[in-house]
């Protein structure tokens, strides 16, 4: 060998220069970068038609139309009538159902006191009724009908219901405010003293009479204070007289 000769040994020429190797790393980020891009985008797109494919099954298409209405909570009533006043829309999505149209439609049943409306999936309109309750009865033109614990007459009878005090119109044109002071009256009364109670007599809202089993009259008054004139009344009753006076409970009368 020459002086002028020199020699390469092997593993010099096996060296990448520094400029190619952040190359090739520069090329290979990209290339992750962008299958992550592509990645992402594909469950973008999924996504989208997943949702799209949901909104259609739900709101447009017939697989969860409605196919009718579950009634509960009626003894009264039957589920007939209920259907009937509800006009559930069959045939819709279950999802566009109007509930509260619905539930205005039951509620304007007099026997109904509260309803819940809701979807039973897959497809049933859900009608939970919560009907009035009775306190009263009440005779009107040759009718005997039951009131609720508000003044609503809501059914009709055909004899006097038993179990049921008589609520009488003292006036032909006995208002509808004073028929629910005489059910606020009759529903404060204790069992004991509901018991003695012939029949209650209302002309206004301030002027219940209580007609005894025993023939004497109790003047009430309004329904303020009722539990204290229960209470009275109570006391009162142990001395025998035709008339008692608990319209003020504080100064009560009684005559003999």
């Amino acid at each position: 060998m020459t002086p002028t000769q020199t020699q390469t040994h092997p593993a010099a020429s096996a060296v990448e220069p520094p400029v190619e190797a952040s190359r090739r790393r520069f090329l290979r980020r990209r290339r992750a970068l962008r299958r992550r891009l592509w990645f992402r985008l594909l469950l973008a797109v999924l996504g989208v038609g997943l949702v799209a494919g949901l909104v259609w099954l739900v709101f447009l298409s017939s697989v969860l139309a409605v196919k009718g209405a579950e009634v509960r909570g009626t003894s009264f009533l039957s589920d007939a009538e209920v259907t009937e006043v509800a006009q559930v829309p069959e045939g819709v999505p279950l999802a566009r159902v109007d509930l509260d149209a619905i539930e205005a439609r039951v509620e304007s049943l007099a026997a109904v006191r509260s309803v819940e409306v809701g979807r039973g999936w897959p497809d049933r309109v859900t009608i939970e009724v919560t009907e009035r309750t009775a306190v009263a009865a009440v005779s009107r033109e040759g009718q005997w009908e039951g009131m609720d614990s508000t003044g609503m007459l809501f059914r009709s009878y055909d004899e006097q219901p038993e179990g049921l005090p008589e609520v009488r119109m003292l006036r032909p044109t006995t208002s509808s405010d004073a028929l629910a002071e005489a059910a606020a009256v009759v529903s404060s009364l204790p069992d004991e003293l509901l018991g003695r109670v012939q029949h209650v007599g209302v002309a206004t809202i301030d002027t219940i009479d209580l007609t005894l089993r025993s023939g004497a009259v109790v003047h009430w008054g309004s329904a303020d204070l009722s539990a204290e004139k229960a209470e009275v009344l109570t006391l009162l009753l142990e001395e025998k007289a035709r008339e008692y006076d608990v319209t003020a409970p504080g100064r009560p009368t009684l005559r003999k």
